[in-house]
């Protein structure tokens, strides 16, 4: 996937101004940056939630806003406001959303991988915000895609979830999918990624292999001394 030059307006303020980043396939992307910097906005336009105000937007070679059910079929996506509707349960959810799929995942595997069948029976609404995130997780899975979103997967679990949700995003990626993750996590982007994005006020601040943008320093000090120096 390709983001060249994109911007997204909300009246006078430039969510995101000019960011150019790319997400290469069959690897892990790990964007970063800080609260407000653009990161979700960009996900937005990249899945085709919203609609880009300049540059443009490519996933598996298509505009996400002008695409067609077939081309959103095969785009997993699991955003930080979630949308799961509380009344009803898990499982049943799954369910209904891998029969909107021609060839989807096994539900019952991908439940007891992300340790779903533990709560299966409680309602969305009275789930813990760490099973929540699974859920949204698994339903952004259940379609077997070949490129998915995750924003801030792992927020909200805890140590054993995190853990999970990096083994499954690894996993993935060795099987060939294409996922890009935001994060504020610096021991999750060293963990997970081959690929890292560093944006601040809307802009792309560095881009490339994990090794080309930390160089010898930690992530945590290449991040900080960029998004300072965009901020002042």
């Amino acid at each position: 996937m390709l983001l060249d030059g994109l911007e997204r307006r909300f009246g006078d303020v430039r969510a995101v101004d000019g960011m150019t980043w790319s997400a290469a396939g069959g690897s892990v992307t790990a964007v970063l940056g800080p609260n407000g910097a653009g990161k979700t906005t960009a996900i937005e336009c990249a899945v085709g939630l919203q609609r880009a105000d300049g540059g443009s937007v490519r996933v598996l070679g298509v505009d996400p806003w002008q695409s067609r059910p077939e081309h959103r079929a095969r785009v997993g996506v699991m955003l930080q406001s979630g949308g799961l509707p509380n009344g009803t349960k898990p499982i049943r959810l799954l369910r209904h959303l891998a029969a909107l799929y021609a060839a989807p995942a096994d539900v019952d595997a991908l439940a007891a991988r992300l340790g779903i069948d533990r709560f299966a029976g409680t309602t969305v609404r009275r789930l813990s915000g760490g099973q929540k995130q699974r859920v949204s997780l698994a339903a952004a899975l259940i379609g077997r895609p070949e490129v998915v979103f995750l924003d801030e997967p792992t927020a909200g679990l805890d140590p054993h979830g995190r853990l999970d949700v990096y083994d499954l995003v690894e996993q993935l990626r060795d099987e060939g999918t294409t996922v890009v993750v935001t994060t504020h996590s610096f021991e999750e982007a060293e963990r997970l990624a081959d690929h890292l994005v560093i944006i601040s006020e809307g802009r792309t601040v560095a881009e490339g292999p994990v090794a080309d943008v930390i160089g010898s320093a930690s992530l945590e000090t290449v991040y900080f001394d960029l998004t300072r120096k965009v901020r002042r």
